[in-house]
């Protein structure tokens, strides 16, 4: 008997929340109580910073601009409260890319602070406006009652609004994304590593935020990329740090065990022929201009397509080489890869005002 592939068992998360998606696609690879809405922590700083985010593409803040740091922010984000902070102080002025990063590295609760009092005029009307924007992304069980993640008993989100946020952000927000794979940031001459585990030992990690609270238990958003495909995973709920590690790297394992990498074409395979106007011959191969390799689940492979698409016909002379197109290889109405294609061989004009003629009148009635 053969022993079975672990790729195919079943898998029993030890979170009590969970969920892994494809960050390309949104599809679901595993959920467990994925629409319960719990207590985020500090991974509800997603949100804040998506906040952040859309105002900079909107051109309405800029990442030099200087935000105050008021007695509320000092005083309930600072050293005094026992928190997660950046260590900023009173009164001071501070870039908000500074901000930025001592919320994305160190979780700051003082930076989220002054973010939201800086955008919003208060925290409240920030955390009124992160619920309706988390809404609008289809977070649709997230409530936010403040800018922190700190403990409110209306503050709740799901792990399937998580995902969704960092999904979000990763496609929406590249230049912005990075951020979430910084080591270490030091501000006030205090040096603070990034807490994510996965950042440290896990192949292909790079982002993204950690949460803790008494009530809520150690959560993480994790995100990595292996062969082409991103991952993204959200747990809550753990009982502690090396928990939420192990059942990390775990989860994640055994998502990029669900694909298996399909060699579609190498470079040089002959993938059509396009049409030629005016050439000694009325079509020419096309060849793949590059190797196409994609990693896809089994549901993924039995669904995909091959789409050839040039702009066509062809208008003779049309040498080899050329590049004229490309193949995309679809799954679901997803580009998973796109590579050019180039002609295979040379074909010269015809002379022949026949053959010309016959092409001519080919075009205006068919067209392409």
């Amino acid at each position: 008997m053969l022993a079975q592939d672990k790729a195919d068992v079943p898998y029993v998360s030890k979170a009590d929340e969970a969920i892994l998606m494809d960050a390309r696609t949104g599809r679901v690879l595993y959920e467990k109580n994925a629409d319960q809405p719990v207590p985020p922590a500090s991974m509800s700083k997603l949100m804040t910073m998506i906040m952040v985010f859309e105002a900079l593409k909107a051109g309405k803040i800029t990442l030099d601009q200087k935000f105050k740091v008021s007695q509320d922010a000092w005083k309930r984000g600072g050293a005094s409260s026992g928190g997660s902070t950046m260590y900023a102080e009173l009164k001071s002025d501070v870039a908000l890319e500074d901000l930025m990063k001592g919320v994305v590295v160190q979780s700051a609760n003082d930076a989220c602070i002054v973010i939201a009092e800086n955008l919003a005029g208060s925290e409240q009307a920030f955390a009124e406006q992160m619920t309706r924007r988390a809404h609008e992304l289809g977070a649709t069980n997230a409530t936010f009652r403040n800018a922190t993640g700190l403990p409110d008993p209306e503050h709740r989100m799901s792990v399937r609004d998580l995902a969704i946020l960092a999904r979000y952000i990763i496609n929406n927000f590249p230049e912005y994304y990075k951020y979430y794979s910084i080591p270490e940031f030091t501000w006030n001459n205090i040096t603070q590593q990034n807490r994510n585990p996965l950042l440290k030992d896990y192949p292909g990690a790079d982002g993204m935020k950690t949460g803790y609270t008494k009530e809520a238990g150690y959560g993480l958003i994790g995100s990595a990329v292996r062969d082409g495909r991103r991952l993204i995973m959200v747990i809550a709920g753990l009982k502690s740090i090396n928990d939420r590690k192990q059942e990390a790297q775990s989860l994640l394992d055994w998502g990029f065990k669900q694909f298996r990498t399909v060699d579609v074409y190498a470079k040089g395979d002959r993938v059509g022929q396009a049409r030629v106007w005016g050439g000694t011959s009325r079509h020419v191969s096309l060849f793949a201009a590059g190797d196409v390799r994609v990693a896809l689940t089994p549901q993924e492979q039995a669904m995909a397509e091959m789409k050839l698409s040039y702009t066509g016909p062809l208008i003779a002379p049309v040498s080899a080489g050329a590049q004229v197109g490309s193949v995309r290889f679809i799954v679901d109405g997803v580009t998973v890869a796109d590579v050019p294609v180039v002609t295979g061989e040379a074909v010269p004009a015809d002379d022949s005002m026949w053959s010309r003629a016959v092409d001519s009148v080919f075009i205006m009635v068919f067209g392409s």
